[in-house]
């Protein structure tokens, strides 16, 4: 009989999920940063980087292959406490991901310029967002150390080092933002240019501290040989879930990139306006994004240690309270869209698009907050490959068909984007509602599958 993961553990969701809340929250100042002081130097700035940023966004995902993949198995290792294999996995997962990184880098390198054009970008659009693509994308194999190493100490329980490491990436990021987009300093002025090093340079020193906290971070201490050591067994275990859960969420930043190039064709104004609007809308689901991750360590330990109905019950009061904030602060962002939009452009259309599709939110966000909050924990259960399914129906079949449909039939605009994205996150929303309720994730426990 396994000891009760609550008995062992002097931690509950709330010690997880604040801490969590404070990382991405700091996380999304960094976008938030790049935006609101390349709005200073041209709406076209905004679209162009933001434009670029999708591709980083698909990128980061496909380091989430092995990052998440560990990061669940670990959490399942933790709770059944097989230590050893926890610090060995941990650690094949950062070399494993730091070569991808660096395979991704090379590739944005040689592509970006092509990339861009494929986007339907013209003039200084263009030009800011390949500058843009090829100075982060080049570097992105910093952020594999980052997303390896996060995701594995978060599920040991260490949410606050990885908050307080997001914090001085953030302090390092505006900082840096702010000498060399404006030139201060003595630095030369380098607008976007300057928002790409800025995110380079503060990432590189973001994934030395983190590697210096795995060390000490889990119950048996990372040695160097573990980073070097093959184990076909470990690696057959991440890429099981790996893949299919990176795999889900490449399938929506790709219907993302497609309704993105949708709107494209409706003018750098409501490039623009996308872009505010996605960076407001942000701070809408942070809580429920924050919920779900700290839902889900929650889960993986209790399915590790066999103790199912824990996992069930502790689903549906996280559902509850994501469902909760998210209405509350749904309510302050269609009360206060005009403003929020006012903060990063005094273009009266760029304005009136955002607003008008900021107030679609109480449509949108509840159905993205039960989405976030059980998909993390079917992951984390094992039941990895269902999401993937149910992502690629709803996604790309469904709102993809339903986004051209509203933007060049119902000539419905950016609005029409918005619409589709509500039609996805509702269709998935009722579909993991019922596979969490029907209890079939107890079937893919890594746990199980290692002792049988």
């Amino acid at each position: 009989m396994r000891k009760s993961v609550a008995k062992k553990d002097k931690f509950g969701l709330f010690h997880l999920t604040w801490p969590i809340f404070l990382e991405f929250f700091l996380f999304m100042l960094m976008g938030l940063a790049d935006t609101f002081m390349l709005s200073a130097v041209s709406d076209d700035a905004v679209a162009g980087v933001g434009t670029a940023n999708q591709y980083i966004q698909i990128a980061i995902l496909l380091l989430g292959v092995v990052g998440t993949g560990a990061s669940i198995i670990v959490a399942q290792y933790i709770g059944a406490r097989r230590f050893e294999d926890a610090t060995k996995i941990a650690a094949l997962s950062v070399t494993l991901n730091l070569i991808v990184g660096i395979v991704i880098s090379i590739l944005f390198i040689i592509f970006s310029n092509k990339l861009m054009e494929m986007m339907n970008l013209q003039g200084d659009v263009l030009v800011f967002a390949q500058n843009y693509l090829t100075i982060v994308g080049g570097f992105l194999f910093l952020q594999a150390i980052i997303t390896s190493v996060s995701a594995i100490i978060r599920v040991r329980g260490w949410t606050q080092q990885a908050m307080y490491v997001s914090l001085g990436m953030n302090i390092v990021h505006v900082i840096l933002n702010y000498a060399f987009i404006f030139g201060k300093f003595g630095f030369p002025e380098m607008g976007a240019e300057g928002a790409a090093w800025s995110s380079v340079i503060s990432r590189a020193l973001a994934a030395i501290v983190f590697m210096w906290i795995l060390t000490q971070a889990l119950e048996i201490r990372v040695k160097r040989k573990d980073f070097v050591t093959w184990s076909k067994e470990y690696v057959a275990k991440i890429l099981r879930i790996g893949i299919p859960s990176a795999l889900e969420q490449v399938l929506y930043q790709i219907a993302q990139v497609i309704l993105l190039y949708y709107v494209t064709f409706l003018g750098a104004e409501s490039l623009a306006a996308r872009q505010y609007a996605m960076n407001v809308s942000m701070f809408i689901y942070l809580f429920a994004l924050a919920l779900g991750t700290g839902t889900a360590i929650l889960v993986g330990r209790y399915v590790g240690a066999g103790e199912e109905e824990k996992a069930y019950n502790q689903v549906w009061f996280s559902v509850r309270a994501a469902l909760g904030v998210t209405l509350v602060m749904v309510g302050f962002v269609t009360l206060f869209r005009y403003q929020l939009m006012g903060l990063f452009t005094d273009n009266p259309e760029i304005i009136e698009l955002g607003a008008n599709v900021l107030v679609l939110s109480i449509l949108l966000e509840m159905g993205r907050a039960v989405n976030i909050t059980i998909l993390n924990s079917l992951r984390a259960s094992g039941d990895a490959t269902f999401p993937v399914k149910i992502g690629f129906v709803s996604m790309i079949c469904i709102s993809l068909t339903a986004g051209y449909f509203f933007v060049f039939i119902m000539d419905l605009g950016l609005v029409g984007v918005w619409l589709a994205i509500a039609v996805d996150e509702w269709i998935r929303a009722i579909a993991v509602l019922l596979r969490w309720k029907s209890r079939k994730w107890e079937r893919y426990a890594i746990i199980a599958a290692v002792q049988s």
